[in-house]
């Protein structure tokens, strides 16, 4: 097995704890499904918010997803000017035998801005 990874972001309507976990749990929930991701053979995960979102740790929701046994982390996103606003970014480490081509990085909501160029993926 190689280690990959795979990237995914997701816009928030509010800097509240509710709406970051749900956020994230969406995403996550999403990238699991789409990649048919194994929690045993992940890794790894680090978060990032833009400087607007401070109301909870997005890891919490990685827990709540029962991620217990794997390292997280969370931290903030660069601040460029005229960049997205109230975006959750995580990238996701993990064990796989498939190619970089056979991942599918996820982009919701607002967040498809950021990877036109992933149309074909994104929903």
């Amino acid at each position: 097995m190689l280690v990959r990874a795979i990237r995914g972001a997701i816009t928030v309507s509010e800097n509240t704890k509710e709406s970051i976990l749900e956020g994230t749990r969406e995403l996550l929930v999403e990238i699991s499904k789409r990649n048919n991701l194994d929690q045993e053979n992940i890794i790894s995960a680090i978060f990032s918010v833009t400087s607007d979102l401070n109301a909870t740790f997005p890891a919490i929701a990685a827990r709540e997803l029962n991620w217990i046994d794997i390292s997280l982390m969370c931290t903030k996103e660069i601040e460029v000017p005229g960049s997205l606003k109230s975006c959750i970014r995580v990238l996701i480490h993990f064990n796989t035998d498939k190619s970089n081509k056979e991942i599918i990085n996820v982009y919701l909501k607002g967040a498809t801005a950021l990877r036109l160029d992933l149309s074909k993926w994104i929903k």
